[in-house]
């Protein structure tokens, strides 16, 4: 990756912005690209970023938006995995008008993107992520983590990711901590970004680049303006070179310098803000709803439902509980961070953008409906139901997913014994929270999952050479007699029942005559149950022994909490 910055010359430069003055709208990186937009593939690392994507940009300079065959033809990468380049720039843009966003699942291919979006998108897939930190109280995470896995004991010669699970459980930054990152990030790269939006011209100092307003609001899928209960402004309004401009004539282009100079004042002034308010955190009460607490910091047995900065809640540090969280207690949030929850069923029956499940443990988890993307990471033996339009696996161990999702699954880093099924739950409101964010009930490619690479290359662990070459671990199909429905509880009751009254994703033929064959053992019992020639007493005795048994199954199952959970509500 080239760390050069791009130079420009200017004329008769204008004396360097202040930033915005408005000292409650910092700028901020947007979350999605970094956290849902990276892709493990070794032919989008370039040796020098900057050169090759100028060299794109000037190649597919006659086409404004890029399909995926002329992207797979240009970067000399397989078809499959230019639609899934374009399905994951979908997934993360920020213009819900974008055609590709609009464009149905199925449909990708016959819509381009946005070539200065895709440039943008392929730039940062040299970021490299933030490292989980070891949890610093080793008997908090001894008390919470589960047994022993079969795993534990093997390290694997293909990925180095197994050294470091092997002898400490990791816990995903703060909030605060990650946005310092990306923030950084971009302050480094800024001038090559612009660089790449720009456009050169020829002055009376020379030749230098300027940014068109078009150009500088694709920035947006990068930063944003917007703090806590704000709404998000567009840039050109934040913007002081473009924020009187007139909106009937076109906006004089701007010296790329004079907006470098602005935005590298204003994630200063941001980096500042974040700094100073991890510091009074660290010498102050520490506050157990606060999300920008460090997640390593967080006490492991509490129950934590924290609404953040646009958009964004956390569910953390849930242990041998029920949990419940319908659409009404989570309003106002977009995304939802699942993190470090074990031996619990949680149910978070809302409409989302994001979703993202990190460092649970022998629990179930069902998410309602997520139209751009789910994120599943570092879980183990954890059963995940969701409707979603993408699904991200990733270094997980012995969990199931049911997934009703649009476009395939995506399977990366080391994962193992991973089977996925097809969806099998509903609740009232399921099929209007699906309507509400854009998922298809008629495309369900639960099987047909898309296995990338073991290493991924933006993890800022070392790897040994070649290891990034060998395809991750694909999920295998739940055999059709271990599948059962999933019934969640109608916390509703009969206030304000939903319109949705079975599964709206269709099962395939085997997993229904599966259903069938369980549904007719389960009559033929019934029958012999109720046939049998027993004396009165004989049958109390006969239904006795059952109850004892079932409620053996509900202790020793740990499902008698869902009936605690039940009569508390």
């Amino acid at each position: 990756m080239s760390t050069e910055t791009t130079s420009t010359t200017d004329p008769s430069p204008d004396p360097a912005p202040t930033p915005n003055p408005n000292s409650n709208s910092l700028i901020h990186p947007r979350r999605e690209p970094f956290e849902h937009g990276l892709l493990p593939i070794p032919k989008l690392i370039f040796p020098d970023t900057t050169q090759i994507l100028t060299q794109l940009k000037q190649k597919l300079a006659r086409h404004d938006r890029v399909n995926s065959s002329l992207l797979a033809d240009s970067l000399q990468i397989s078809a499959d995995h230019a639609r899934l380049i374009l399905d994951t720039l979908a997934s993360v843009l920020n213009s819900e008008s974008d055609p590709l966003v609009k464009a149905p699942s199925d449909e990708v291919d016959s819509v381009d993107a946005d070539l200065r979006d895709l440039i943008l998108f392929l730039y940062i897939q040299s970021y490299k992520k933030l490292l989980p930190r070891t949890h610093k109280d080793a008997a908090a995470v001894a008390d919470v983590w589960p047994s022993t896995s079969a795993f534990d004991g093997y390290l694997s010669a293909l990925s180095p990711l197994q050294l470091v699970r092997s002898n400490s459980r990791r816990f995903m930054p703060s909030q605060a901590d990650e946005e310092a990152h990306q923030l950084s990030y971009l302050q480094k790269h800024m001038a090559n970004i612009l660089s790449l939006l720009a456009e050169s011209v020829e002055g009376e100092g020379g030749e230098s680049l300027v940014l068109s307003m078009e150009g500088f609001e694709h920035l947006g899928f990068l930063i944003q303006f917007g703090d806590k209960g704000s709404e998000v402004v567009t840039l050109s309004q934040a913007a002081p070179f473009f924020a009187n401009s007139d909106p009937d004539m076109p906006a004089v282009p701007v010296p790329a310098t004079q907006v470098l100079d602005w935005i590298s004042q204003n994630i200063a002034s941001a980096l500042e803000h974040i700094t100073e308010r991890i510091s009074a955190k660290e010498n102050g009460p520490a506050n157990s709803s606060d999300p920008d607490v460090a997640m390593a910091d967080a006490c492991t047995s509490s129950i934590k439902t924290s609404p953040s900065a646009r958009g964004l809640c956390f569910i953390e540090g849930i242990s041998k509980s029920s949990f419940v969280k319908q659409a009404l207690d989570l309003k106002g949030c977009s995304s939802v961070k699942v993190l470090n929850c074990h031996d619990s069923i949680l149910y978070i029956l809302a409409p989302l953008r994001y979703a993202t499940i990190y460092g649970c443990s022998d629990s179930t988890i069902v998410l309602g409906a997520v139209g751009k993307a789910v994120r599943i990471e570092h879980c183990e033996r954890v059963h995940v139901i969701t409707a979603a339009k993408r699904v991200c696996i990733a270094n997980c161990r012995e969990c199931v997913f049911f997934l009703g999702v649009n476009q395939r699954p995506l399977m990366v880093g080391d994962n193992h014994k991973l089977q996925v099924a097809p969806y099998n739950t509903f609740y009232s409101n399921l099929e209007e929270h699906m309507a509400d964010v854009g998922i298809d009930a008629n495309i369900n490619r639960w099987d047909e999952t898309l296995a990338l690479g073991v290493v991924d290359p933006h993890d800022s662990l070392s790897h040994s050479a070649g290891v990034s070459d060998v395809q991750a671990e694909s999920a295998a199909r739940l055999d059709p007699d271990q599948f059962t429905n999933f019934l969640i509880p109608n916390w509703f009751g009969g206030e304000s029942p939903g319109s949705t009254k079975d599964n709206p994703f269709q099962l395939p033929e085997a997993y229904i005559a599966s259903q069938q064959r369980n549904q007719k053992n389960l009559g033929e019992i019934k029958q012999l149950l109720r046939e049998v020639p027993l004396e009165e007493n004989q049958k109390r005795e006969l239904s006795s022994a059952l109850h004892l048994l079932f409620k053996d199954w509900l202790y020793a199952s740990g499902n008698i909490r869902q009936l605690y959970c039940l009569q508390g509500d």
